[in-house]
C-alpha cells in the first residue's frame, strides 16, 4: 500500500481512504469483518461524517471497531461535522463544532480524532468562532488535526488568518467525469464551451501551494450524485477505454479509474466507499498501477472532454 505524510498532519497514511457513509448497511460483525479487511490490506485511514445516516454511520464504525481485533492506535480517524440536514442549515458555529465531536466521539466510542474536517460551507460562518472552537478542541485533546471538505480558496484564507492550527486536509469531489478541480484551465478564454466557467478558482494549485492534502470522493461518479459511470450505457467511450487498460493491467476497470486520480503529482488521497471486501481488494490494485502520461490523456479525453 502506497502512503503519503500529510504536511503538518498524520503521517504514514494510506493514499486510499475507506469512507464509512455505507457502513449502516452491514450488521456490526460484518462491519468489523470490514475495518479488518481494509486493515489487512493496507488501508489505515478512515472516513465518516456527522450526517451520514443521521450519525448512525459513525455508531456502526464504533461498535465495529470494538468487534474487531484492531487496536485504536493503528487506525487513522477522520470525522466531518456542519451539515445539520435535521435542521436544514449549515452549522460552523463554535457551539456546533464542539457538540457534533463531542457526539461524534460518543458514536464512536473515541477519545480523540486523528482528523475532524468542516463539512461544506457555513455562509454565516464566523472564522474567530472556529479558531475558538478548534482550540479547545486541541487543547483537550479531543482533535489531532484539522481540514475542511468542498470549501473555496478564498474562504481558506479567511479561515487561516485566524484558525492557529494549520489547515492540513480539503476533500474535494474528483473524478474521470467530473474533472473540473484539475482540468478548468484548458479551457480558459474560450466562449464556446461552458467549461471556461472557473467554479472553483484555482483550488487545485491553491491546496498545492499551501501543502493542504486533496482527498478525492465519489472517485467513480458522474454528476455529483448521478451514480457510477462504470458500464453506463451514456459512458460507452470512456467504459472502452477503461476495459482496454484493464485488460492491459490485469485489473478491474475500478482500479484504472482510481489509478487515473492517484497518477496526478497533487498525491492526492482517494476515497473508496464499498462495503464489499472484495471490491475494496480490487479497487487497492490501482495502488499497484501507473497509468503513463498518454494513458492518462487517453481517459481523459474517452470521458467526454476536448483538447483546445
Amino acid at each position: 500500500m502506497q502512503t503519503i505524510n500529510i504536511v503538518n498532519g498524520p503521517l504514514d497514511v494510506s493514499r486510499m481512504i475507506l469512507g464509512c457513509m455505507r457502513m449502516p448497511e452491514l450488521s456490526a460483525k460484518d462491519a468489523a469483518g470490514m475495518l479488518e479487511t481494509a486493515v489487512d490490506l493496507g488501508i489505515n485511514f478512515f472516513d465518516n461524517a456527522t450526517c451520514y445516516t443521521d450519525g448512525l454511520a459513525e455508531t456502526r464504525f464504533g461498535e465495529a471497531l470494538k468487534a474487531s481485533r484492531l487496536q485504536r492506535e493503528d487506525l487513522v480517524v477522520q470525522t466531518k461535522c456542519g451539515l445539520c440536514f435535521d435542521r436544514n442549515e449549515f452549522d460552523w458555529t463554535k457551539e456546533n463544532i464542539l457538540e457534533s465531536v463531542d457526539e461524534s466521539l460518543d458514536r464512536m466510542g473515541l477519545d480523540y480524532l486523528d482528523v475532524l474536517l468542516l463539512h461544506r460551507p457555513d455562509l454565516l460562518y464566523d472564522p474567530e468562532e472556529v479558531a475558538e472552537a478548534f482550540d479547545l478542541l486541541e487543547f483537550s485533546g479531543k482533535v489531532r488535526h484539522f481540514g475542511l471538505s468542498n470549501v473555496p480558496p478564498m474562504m481558506v484564507e479567511v479561515l487561516r488568518k485566524y484558525v492557529r492550527q494549520p489547515l492540513v486536509i480539503n476533500q474535494l469531489q474528483l473524478s474521470l467525469e467530473q474533472s473540473q478541480l484539475i482540468d478548468q484551465a484548458f479551457y480558459i478564454n474560450n466562449l464556446s464551451t461552458d467549461r471556461s466557467i472557473d467554479r472553483d478558482n484555482g483550488l487545485l494549485d491553491y491546496c498545492r501551494l499551501h501543502d493542504i492534502t486533496i482527498q478525492a470522493w465519489s472517485p467513480l461518479q458522474y454528476g455529483m450524485i448521478g451514480g457510477c459511470f462504470l458500464d453506463h450505457p451514456d459512458y460507452p467511450e470512456l467504459n472502452a477505454g477503461l476495459d482496454k487498460l484493464a485488460k492491459k493491467y490485469g485489473v478491474t476497470k475500478a482500479a484504472i479509474a482510481l489509478a487515473w486520480i492517484l497518477r496526478h503529482p497533487a498525491n492526492m488521497q482517494v476515497i473508496v466507499g464499498t462495503m464489499n471486501p472484495g471490491h475494496l481488494k480490487e479497487s487497492t490494485e490501482a495502488l499497484s498501477i501507473r497509468l503513463t502520461h498518454q494513458e492518462w490523456y487517453e481517459l481523459y479525453l474517452a470521458s467526454g472532454k476536448f483538447l483546445p
